[in-house]
């Protein structure tokens, strides 16, 4: 145990927004080490339920009374400085920490921690890599920011010198880490309104990377020229892949797709053909998933059969494309993209796998993000037939005025001619009964609430289909 963590068992530490999906799994963490926990968040959720099942007090009232005598507070980034219990906490002279510094200190713990890193694709690769571990017995801690079925949520307890999670930039999260493999994905503008631009996120990246001990493995996408860069200047080893980049040692060849957008490949390692495999999630951006996931199991000697196979029964995480039911015909799936990248990828894995028109509704979130990025988000969107756009999902962020919906639907339309701005999920729904019919695909994209929109057309149909 961490030296932290280690004068801290049998005593209680408080958590200030523990309903997050990544607070939450580090408290059943905690709880496992036999570290008591209290909490505090805003609005009462299905993982503060569950925690209060595990006997964890929580404050649905966020105010300094809740801080007694615990022995460390431990918060999110986007908790500001001022919290009421933060404030408190520091009065009564009690340590306050962020959680990244408290996922540091657990990984700290464990022989072999693995850091998945990049602006897309972390959770599903995280996932993967973690199924990779389960399926060849080496008993993995997980730590992964979304809902996987294979471990009955996003946290799972193991027992080996293993840990797998997530390293999200953001604020520089990640440099309190320092893992033995770190994988970097990709590397593109976002987060802007932390960094200046994509040379201080870069920067943070390779300072990322550089805690990597020199016996550690930094895994990296060719195909990405930041990326590249940054493995370049490691001391530590260093393994490449990628889809199109003559420097990729893990790559793909001959990739095909079935009707479901499941793609199969050749696995090539080193310019020699490994094994043909077949995917159970969609998209070109999977495969690339998918080959960071090769490379990564390989250099810890897991064997290619086994990493086949377990990719093989891999269906995804919740929010990753996920298929939330088929009424009358119309498909329903929901994804967490809320970047133009992850929007491109995952229109065309919607494109893929439907013959009708493909309807998305797209909920832009942060203020900051939407501002920033509009004229990339303005054409990303070519591969639908109809946009909907909701209002802008806040998330950490206060409504400064400089940005609105329907300046990225006028944006989109100088582009497309495709978007419309409806502000009530409801008035979505009404415009979905409206505008589908069998064949078609209803795509509900953002990292916020507009997963409801599919799930309210879901049970509006079948009211519709009884009556």
């Amino acid at each position: 145990m961490s030296n932290l963590l280690q004068c801290l068992a049998g005593s209680t530490i408080h958590m200030v927004g523990i309903g997050g999906i990544s607070m939450s799994g580090l408290c059943e963490i905690l709880l496992s080490m036999g570290i008591n926990v209290t909490g505090s968040d805003e609005k009462n959720s299905p993982n503060v339920e569950r925690l209060r099942l595990k006997n964890v007090p929580v404050f649905l009232k966020q105010e300094p009374s809740n801080i007694t005598d615990q022995k460390l507070v431990v918060y999110t980034a986007a908790m500001p400085e001022n919290h009421p219990e933060l404030e408190e906490a520091r009065r009564k002279g009690i340590p306050v920490i962020d959680r990244a510094a408290l996922l540091g200190e657990i990984m700290n713990m464990y022989e072999r921690s693995i850091a998945v890193s990049g602006t897309h694709g972390k959770t599903t690769t995280t996932s993967m890599i973690s199924f990779c571990l389960m399926e060849a017995g080496m008993d993995p801690t997980v730590h992964v920011g979304g809902i996987l079925d294979a471990i009955g949520g996003n946290t799972r307890i193991g027992s080996s010198l293993y840990f797998v999670t997530e390293a999200c930039e953001y604020k520089d999260s990640f440099l309190k880490f320092n893992p033995y493999m770190g994988i970097i994905l990709n590397i593109e503008p976002d987060h802007l309104d932390y960094f200046h631009d994509i040379n201080q996120l870069t920067d943070s990246f390779l300072n990322f990377a550089c805690h990597v001990p020199p016996e550690g493995i930094v895994v990296g996408n060719a195909d990405d020229e930041h990326v590249l860069n940054i493995l370049e200047k490691l001391n530590c080893r260093t393994v490449t892949y990628g889809l199109t980049s003559p420097k990729s040692f893990w790559t793909a060849r001959n990739i095909t797709f079935d009707d479901n957008g499941f793609p199969s490949f050749h696995v090539v390692r080193g310019k020699k053909s490994v094994l043909r495999m077949k995917l159970s999630v969609p998209g070109l951006h999977n495969v690339s998933n998918s080959l960071a996931c090769f490379a990564a199991c390989s250099a810890l000697n897991i064997p290619a059969e086994v990493i086949k196979n377990s990719l093989r029964k891999f269906k995804g995480t919740h929010r990753r494309f996920e298929h939330k039911g088929t009424v009358d015909g119309i498909k329903v799936v929901d994804d967490y993209a809320h970047h133009p990248t992850e929007v491109i990828a995952t229109l065309k894995s919607a494109r893929s796998c439907t013959r009708g028109k493909v309807l998305c509704v797209f909920q832009p979130h942060t203020y900051t993000r939407t501002r920033q990025l509009i004229d990339e988000f303005s054409k990303a969107f070519t591969l639908a037939d109809k946009v909907y756009v909701t209002d802008i999902y806040a998330a950490r962020e206060k409504d400064t005025g400089l940005i609105h919906s329907t300046d990225l639907v006028k944006r989109i339309n100088e582009h497309l001619n495709n978007a419309v701005y409806i502000p009530s999920f409801e008035g979505i729904v009404d415009s979905l009964i409206r505008d589908s019919s069998a064949g078609d695909l209803v795509l509900t994209m953002g990292a916020g609430d507009v997963d409801k929109v599919g799930e309210l057309f879901l049970a509006e149909k079948k009211i519709m289909a009884v009556g």
